[in-house]
């Protein structure tokens, strides 16, 4: 197919020669042949050119260059020999480094797991240099009440995770080792910011100073997302042994990405080794002997960090209590059922009437229980305080008989002792 030129119009601009005598060449007047009416050249016949050239010069008024096909990237699908193209340049990324060891990062889109297993959150490849935010909080270590108190400020210059260039900040807490459900706290999302204030306090109760020389505080930064996985920004933690009693101590850490190790709780147990009491949880009870109305007051306050007995890795718990030897049905006691929760908050309270004298021969059974509907019910922990008990549950019995007229608060490990072998289902 072509496309014929149509004859150009004359031209007036100041390149053609004005028709006058004194402007014609000699050669030209001498000319016999020469016809004076005559001031142009003749019109030009019709030049034809492809379609191509044609779109390429009122498309792209430059050299008209070979369009490359697909073979050229694929020389072996070439009839004929022939060079092939230089390999393109790719930019290579340098790994993460995580505690000055080098590859052992995640890779772009890849998943990383929460120590919990209760979700994940990706995690993106990212450069050394990258600046991931900061994080501004608060520890305070109550050894009279074994509580952590953790506050939660701002972060600031947060990494955007979004599309819009923003993020949805959460901030969720874990104790090391050990990290599960049972130790996770959370603090609220804020949304479209990279410069998010929460000013919220997160509580850890029954916390001894024991804990304190073990444990290590992790804070995780994450991005909240409807649709998909929540994205892990970056994490600080916090050795606790660092943190003196009754100190109120102000953090302010960049954001890091550490490689998840995991825990002690995960390692295989050696020989002879005594597995931690603390995996069943920790019940916080109250004692007093009312002198007046003679009787014993037990007080059910709370528990934590129990154990997971069902299947989404929580536990409905409720708590039984009773005195023995056995006085008929007013020993026997139970609390309430919290659903869904492993550090239920029962604040509860109940009376055995009993002398004084008949209470030192007494033996106090607490178990906890994990509410099963239509099944039998799954025991978690249980503790006993009475004058055959050692240690610290010893010593809680003592200073309630001696206390008369006190309330005495003790934090008690739980343990696979004291459950009842001729429980029935309820």
């Amino acid at each position: 197919m072509s496309v014929s030129k149509p004859p150009p119009l004359p031209s007036t601009s100041h390149l053609a020669l004005p028709a006058s005598s004194t402007s014609t060449p000699p050669s030209s007047a001498t000319s016999p042949s020469a016809t004076p009416h005559h001031t142009g050249p003749p019109p030009p016949s019709p030049v034809k050119i492809s379609m191509q050239e044609h779109f390429a010069i009122n498309v792209c008024p430059g050299p008209i260059l070979p369009i490359p096909q697909i073979s050229d990237f694929f020389p072996r699908f070439h009839d004929y020999p022939c060079t092939p193209p230089p390999p393109r340049e790719k930019k290579i990324l340098k790994e993460e480094t995580f505690n000055g060891d080098m590859g052992v990062g995640f890779k772009d889109g890849e998943r990383r797991l929460d120590n919990n297993g209760d979700r994940e959150e990706t995690v993106d490849s990212d450069d050394e240099d990258t600046y991931l935010g900061t994080l501004e909080f608060t520890l305070l270590f109550d050894q009279e009440n074994n509580c952590l108190h953790c506050t939660i400020n701002k972060g600031k210059g947060l990494k955007a995770m979004d599309s819009n260039g923003l993020a949805d900040p959460y901030v969720k807490l874990h104790l090391l080792p050990g990290a599960s459900k049972a130790n996770k706290l959370r603090t609220k999302t804020l949304k479209n910011t990279l410069n998010p204030i929460w000013n919220e306090e997160l509580v850890y109760h029954g916390i001894t100073a024991a804990d304190m020389t073990t444990k290590t505080l992790r804070l995780c930064v994450c991005d909240m997302d409807r649709l998909g996985r929540n994205e892990f920004i970056g994490e600080v933690r916090v050795a606790l042994k660092k943190l003196r009693e009754g100190e109120n101590k102000r953090y302010n850490m960049g954001l890091e990405r550490i490689t998840q190790n995991k825990e002690a709780n995960n390692q295989p147990v050696e020989p002879g080794m005594v597995v931690a009491e603390e995996e069943r949880g920790r019940i916080l009870l109250s004692l007093c002997y009312n002198t007046e109305k003679g009787c014993l007051l037990v007080g059910i306050i709370r528990c934590a960090h129990l154990a997971a007995m069902d299947s989404n890795g929580y536990s409905d718990p409720f708590v039984k209590i009773t005195l023995q030897p056995d006085m008929g049905k007013k020993s026997k006691n139970k609390t309430t059922v919290k659903k869904k929760t492993l550090n239920p908050e029962f604040n509860e309270e109940f009376s055995y009437e009993v002398t004084l004298d008949q209470l030192a021969k007494k033996t106090l059974e607490i178990s906890v229980w994990d509410y099963d509907l239509g099944m039998s019910n799954d025991f978690i922990g249980g503790v006993e305080l009475g004058i055959n008990a050692s240690g610290q549950r010893l010593r809680h019995w003592f200073d309630c008989l001696k206390n008369k007229g006190k309330k005495v608060e003790y934090w008690h490990t739980l343990t696979q002792q004291g459950a009842p072998s001729s429980d029935k289902p309820e």
